[in-house]
């Protein structure tokens, strides 16, 4: 029997919003697995990839089945949606709805399916970025059942409260694709959760040296690239702000990684290819918040911001005695904390009401802005130090919580025994078989 495709359904729309998701899922897997498997000491690839690989997982699994209506269904409370299984044929199939932000947002024009897929990978990369701050220590039964809580506990009410129609949202805060609900987040949590859990090995400290750069490198591009999708796809429909999101993003990411390596050059006489991917990733966590907000001279300040201040919070301000006695293994911190901050603050000045974020695809389809204070709204500017305020205050309390409840079941970090061994300890597997008798 033929059924005709309902009217609400624009396959052009549909086709990108997958497209999209794909992409940011690819910065997961295989994108910051590889990215982490090539940058830790050898005998941690296959641990610090396999986090990657677990924690894709077991988010899924709790964002169908409760997850997403906690972040995007009918408000619960004014920071979180109501918790409810996403099983019914019609949530879906069936059109595409954000209820508690509905009267801010048109129907849109795909199924609830692909807007839950799309919301999926945007929540499981941020885990996995928080992860990046614990590498070559944290026990792995722990991790286990801290990427499920943390996502159910934490990530949920951000998401709500400022994507999902919450308390945030409603005030005015703009975050345009997760430069607070994602980056500012893991930034904040994996910096809390690599103090509570401890230091590596003090060895694995002073010497940590790269198994692989130019795997680290494919990681890096896979994700940069992703990140067309990360940033072109959260205007919700294949529009211009679509278009104007992914130069932006680019732009600025261009700008923040040759900044950064001329950064490097002048402090330590020479480019370092590692200094170039966190600058890399500054530029790109920097323009998240801002991507559709901001115009071509917004990106570019953002990427030349994005390569100094992120860099010398990891150059001096975490090498400095206090900071340094938290072992944030890649400086999460500050690639992505304090450049997802200084990005969702710049949103705040630079934020170019020029730059609409069109609702739709059609001729008169409207537009909505945002007015940062260079155009003469300086209350936009308060407004996103209260978003970021809230994101770090939760995201420091509330992961501390969890982990010390965890560390009540299983130990948060490894004994020094499997510390000492790495991979073949902890899975009976190494990341090299060259050299290995029968090779």
């Amino acid at each position: 029997m033929l059924v005709p495709s309902p009217k609400w359904l624009d396959s052009g729309n549909n086709a990108w919003q997958l497209a999209a998701a794909t992409f940011v899922g690819l910065q997961s897997i295989p994108g910051l697995a590889v990215l982490y498997g090539g940058v830790v000491k050898k005998k941690w690839a296959i641990n610090s990839a396999f986090m990657c690989f677990y924690a894709f997982a077991s988010v899924l699994v709790v964002w169908v089945l409760f997850d997403y209506n906690m972040a995007f269904g009918p408000q619960w409370f004014s920071f979180l949606g109501t918790p409810g299984l996403a099983t019914s044929a019609a949530f879906t199939t069936g059109q595409a709805t954000v209820p508690a932000a509905a009267s801010g947002m048109p129907a849109l024009t795909f199924p609830m399916a692909t807007l839950m897929f799309f919301q999926f990978v945007f929540a499981a990369i941020t885990v996995i970025i928080l992860g990046g701050s614990v590498l070559g220590r944290m026990n792995f039964a722990a991790w286990v059942i801290f990427c499920p809580v943390w996502m159910t506990l934490v990530y949920t009410v951000g998401a709500f409260s400022l994507w999902g129609g919450g308390w945030l949202a409603t005030m005015g805060a703009a975050d345009f694709s997760g430069g607070y609900v994602i980056h500012l987040a893991a930034g904040t949590s994996g910096f809390v959760a690599a103090a509570v859990i401890g230091p590596r090995l003090q060895a694995d400290r002073d010497n940590f040296p790269p198994n692989s750069l130019l795997v680290t490198l494919i990681g890096a591009g896979i994700l940069w690239l992703g990140w067309n999708g990360f940033n072109g796809g959260d205007p919700y429909f294949a529009n211009a702000d679509a278009g104007a999101a992914v130069l932006n993003t680019n732009t600025c990411t261009a700008v923040a990684l040759l900044v950064w390596t001329l950064m490097d050059k002048i402090s330590y006489g020479k480019p370092s290819i590692i200094g170039a991917v966190n600058g890399m990733i500054a530029g790109l966590v920097a323009i998240t918040p801002a991507a559709g907000y901001v115009d071509g001279w917004g990106a570019i300040i953002i990427g030349i911001c994005a390569g100094i201040i992120p860099w010398l919070a990891m150059n001096k301000l975490q090498k400095t005695k206090l900071m340094s006695r938290v072992d944030d293994t890649l400086s999460v911190f500050s690639t992505h904390g304090v450049a997802g901050l200084m990005g969702g603050l710049l949103t705040g000045i630079l934020a170019n009401p020029a730059m609409l974020q069109y609702i739709g695809t059609e001729k008169d389809a409207p537009g909505v802005n945002v007015t940062g204070w260079l155009y003469g709204n300086f209350h936009q500017f308060i407004l996103q130090i209260y978003g970021a305020a809230f994101i770090i205050v939760y995201n420091a309390i509330a992961t501390f919580i969890i982990l010390k409840v965890i560390s009540l079941i299983v130990p948060l970090r490894m004994d020094e025994a499997r510390l000492k061994v790495g991979d073949d300890a902890v899975h009976g597997e190494t990341a090299y078989a060259i050299g290995v008798e029968g090779e």
